[in-house]
C-alpha cells in the first residue's frame, strides 16, 4: 500500500526549500524529495552577497544548509529519491520515485534547469574561476574587468547591458550574423559603446592558470583564430528545464519551461512550479525561495478545498 502525504515537493533547491519552510509551518504532512544534494544550484555560489538579510557574503553550501535545517524544524521531512512520473488519479497524485509509489495531495515541482553548456575545452575546468552562468551573482567580482559574453538570445543580451555598467568592456560573441533577442533589446546592445559583438564566431578554448585570463574565438565565417584576453566568460546559450517527469498536458513554453498563473500553479490543478524550472523574467535564489513560498501557501489552500475546509 503506498504513502500518502499532503504536500510533495520534487526538488531540494531553493525554491523546493521554501516550499518546505512554508508547506510545514501550514501544518502540512511535507515530504521533499531530492535526487543529488540539497541546495541545488545555490552550492556552485562562492560568495552569496546578494540575498537580503545576510550583511556578510556566505558560501552556497552554508546558506543551503541553513535552509534544510530550518524547513525540518519547521517538520519537512527530506528524503533521497529520485522520481520517475507524476500523474493525478482522481484528487490524488501519484509519484512514482526511487523508493516505490507516493500518493499526494498537492505536488510542487521544484526540479531547477541545467544551464546549456558550450563544451568548449576549459568551461567545465574553470567552471567558478571565472566562467559563469549568471552575471547578477558574478559580475560584480570583476568589476572594471575586460568580460566575454556568449549567446544571442534575450538572456544574453540582458546579461551583457547588465555587465557593462561594472565592466571595462564586454566581448559579446555569437554564432550567427544576427541576435535572436528581440529587436529593441539587441539595438540597445548594439548601441552599447562598452559592449563590442563579435557575429559568426565561436568560443573553442577557455584558458587560464588558476582561472580564466580568456578565451580563444574562431570566425566560422573565415575561420581565423583570436586569443581575447578577459578576467570572465558568461555563458548564456539557454537553459534545460528539467521536466521529464511532468505529465505531457502541462503546459510549457517554447523553451520547454512550465507555465504557471501568479499562484504558481500550472494548468493540472494541484501541480505547482517553482523556481528554474518554470517560465520566469528573473532567476535568483530570493526569486526562487519566494516562488516556493507562494506554492506552498497556494497549495494550502488548495488542499483544503479539497477537504472541504476553506475558509468561507
Amino acid at each position: 500500500m503506498s504513502e500518502t502525504i499532503d504536500l510533495l515537493i520534487i526538488g531540494a533547491g531553493a525554491a523546493g526549500l521554501g516550499a518546505a519552510q512554508y508547506g510545514a509551518r501550514a501544518n502540512l504532512r511535507t515530504v521533499v524529495l531530492e535526487e543529488l544534494a540539497h541546495g541545488g544550484q545555490a552550492l556552485l555560489i562562492d560568495k552569496l552577497e546578494n540575498y537580503p538579510g545576510l550583511p556578510e557574503p556566505v558560501d552556497g553550501y552554508t546558506w543551503s544548509e541553513t535552509m534544510r535545517r530550518q524547513a525540518e524544524e519547521f517538520g519537512a521531512e527530506i528524503r533521497s529519491s529520485s522520481v520517475a512520473a507524476i500523474r493525478k488519479e482522481g484528487e490524488l497524485f501519484t509519484v512514482e520515485t526511487g523508493d516505490g509509489e507516493l500518493k499526494a495531495k498537492a505536488v510542487v515541482v521544484a526540479t531547477g534547469a541545467k544551464h546549456r553548456h558550450l563544451g568548449a575545452k576549459g568551461e567545465e575546468e574553470f567552471a567558478g574561476r571565472g566562467v559563469s552562468y549568471c552575471a547578477t551573482c558574478d559580475g560584480p567580482f570583476f568589476k572594471g574587468k575586460r568580460m566575454i559574453v556568449v549567446g544571442g538570445g534575450d538572456a544574453a543580451c540582458d546579461e551583457a547591458m547588465f555587465l557593462s555598467k561594472l565592466a571595462e568592456k564586454v566581448i559579446m560573441v555569437h554564432r550567427k550574423d544576427r541576435f535572436r533577442a528581440q529587436k529593441a533589446l539587441g539595438e540597445r546592445v548594439l548601441n552599447n559603446p562598452k559592449i563590442e559583438v563579435r557575429w559568426n564566431t565561436v568560443v573553442d578554448e577557455i584558458y587560464g592558470s588558476r582561472a580564466v585570463e580568456g578565451a580563444r574565438l574562431r570566425n566560422l565565417s573565415s575561420g581565423e583564430t583570436a586569443e581575447v584576453p578577459a578576467a570572465a566568460v558568461f555563458v548564456f546559450v539557454g537553459s534545460i528545464p528539467q521536466t521529464a517527469a511532468v505529465p505531457a498536458s502541462v503546459a510549457r513554453d517554447e523553451a520547454g519551461s512550465l507555465v504557471t498563473d501568479e499562484r504558481m500553479e500550472t494548468n493540472l490543478p494541484g501541480l505547482y512550479a517553482v523556481g528554474d524550472v518554470r517560465v520566469t523574467p528573473f532567476r535568483q535564489v530570493i526569486t526562487a525561495v519566494s516562488d516556493g513560498a507562494v506554492a506552498a501557501h497556494c497549495a494550502a489552500q488548495y488542499i483544503d478545498e479539497l477537504e472541504g475546509s476553506a475558509y468561507r
